[in-house]
């Protein structure tokens, strides 16, 4: 176990979840990882859950699919890998149509990131070289596009836009970065920029923004290359800043690479990301304005999976390096690590929750499992195999009345575990 260290304790919490205009999109209805269905299987058969049915053809990618009544939306790339392709698809997985709408990243690892954001009639996406799209999700039309390269001059990583937008008060929220801004609301009606942020200087960074409330005032926390952020979202002003990401990393001084959204939770929020980045929880002030540390934990440091926060316990997985990685639980309260374990046969991954259980996705072979959520152990009850699809098992699952959804490359398969 790595060595750790631990702060003040903190009591009488309680989760307050925001919903930014009854969006559907990154990591379920709170950007968080839990999904609300309920009376869920808590063990599965051999071959685990039954399986709904499959499709091979919505294109390489690692975005996660969005459900939104009677259909299924999903981002990709094409055949020839040149631009990035939006879906919609039947409860039954048949594909209604298909539109191209952007150009993936052009270095390492292209394939599509962006989890479409859905409110009302309208999907926003923004692809992997920071073009933002609006679709009519009934008529399968672009209804405007901005360039964000051209328009804000996007700096970004070596990995490329990686953000699912933010939707909140009719805008768009995008983090381009750069020497002009860092993150941008343009109105959702016409792409038309309602505010631009100061610059920091960084690159955007791969974490997509959270929304939060705290003392009655909104604010959005984003990750950029070199800090953590918080932003008024009505007049786009920076309240706040925080870069002390340790010692060690201080000295480095590189980029940090950030792709987990953040956690909140009464005026608290959790950072967490790979590479030795560890973990840590923020206290906002009374007004919003500034944060301090409370605790940090040098156990839990996941690399792209996220992490869920269940009856007060921290769930995910860690980096030990870009092939392997421990399952850890970490207590809210205290930053203790309560466990930190293997996954016999597998590695780090993915994760999200559901009604008491964890569901597990290794990113090397495709397994998926299910496990209680107790901070006591990390028992795997069901596991089964994704056999379809390629390339690493990146995407994160979904649930949505009952159906569990699993990504691979271009194939996405559905699965009742209700």
């Amino acid at each position: 176990m790595k060595k750790r260290y631990l702060a003040i304790a903190i009591g009488g919490l309680f989760f307050a979840q925001i919903s930014a205009q009854d969006q559907h999109g990154w990591r379920g209805p709170n950007r968080d990882g839990i999904y609300p269905d309920t009376n869920l299987l808590k063990t599965w058969g051999e071959n685990g859950p039954k399986q709904l049915w499959e499709t091979l053809d919505v294109g390489k990618g690692y975005s996660s699919p969005v459900i939104v009544d009677d259909h299924i939306y999903i981002t990709g790339m094409n055949e020839t890998e040149d631009k990035e392709i939006f879906s919609a698809y039947t409860l039954d997985g048949k594909r209604d149509y298909v539109i191209e709408y952007g150009s993936p990243w052009n270095k390492s690892f292209p394939e599509t990131r962006t989890t479409p954001t859905i409110v009302g009639k309208k999907a926003y996406v923004i692809s992997g070289m920071g073009e933002v799209v609006c679709i009519d999700i009934k008529k399968g039309e672009i209804l405007w596009t901005v360039d964000g390269a051209k328009k804000f001059g996007v700096k970004t990583g070596r990995w490329g836009v990686s953000e699912s937008p933010l939707f909140f008060d009719n805008k768009v929220i995008f983090s381009p970065g750069g020497d002009q801004t860092t993150m941008v609301a343009l109105n959702a009606k016409n792409g038309e920029v309602i505010w631009k942020t100061k610059s920091l200087g960084d690159i955007c960074n791969y974490a997509s923004p959270l929304l939060i409330e705290h003392n009655g005032i909104m604010q959005i926390v984003g990750i950029t290359g070199k800090n953590v952020i918080g932003v008024d979202p009505d007049k786009g002003e920076i309240m706040w800043t925080f870069n002390d990401w340790g010692q060690e990393q201080q000295e480095k001084g590189w980029e940090k690479i950030s792709p987990n959204t953040p956690l909140f939770k009464d005026g608290k929020i959790f950072v967490c990301n790979g590479y030795n980045l560890n973990s840590f929880l923020l206290q906002l002030n009374e007004d919003a304005t500034d944060v301090s540390v409370i605790w940090r934990n040098e156990d839990l440091d996941t690399h792209l999976g996220g992490f869920v926060l269940v009856d007060q316990t921290i769930y995910g997985s860690n980096w030990l390096n870009n092939s392997k990685g421990n399952w850890v639980a970490v207590d809210w309260n205290t930053g203790e690590t309560k466990y930190e374990t293997t996954w016999e046969g597998k590695t780090k991954g993915s994760i999200i929750s559901a009604d008491g259980m964890l569901y597990c996705y290794d990113e090397k072979q495709g397994y998926v499992g299910l496990v209680p959520a107790k901070p006591d152990s990390f028992k795997v009850i069901s596991e089964f195999k994704i056999t379809k699809g390629e390339g690493p098992f990146w995407a994160h699952p979904v649930i949505n009345n009952g159906v569990l959804y699993v990504r691979h490359g271009n194939a996405l398969m559905a699965y009742a575990i209700k």
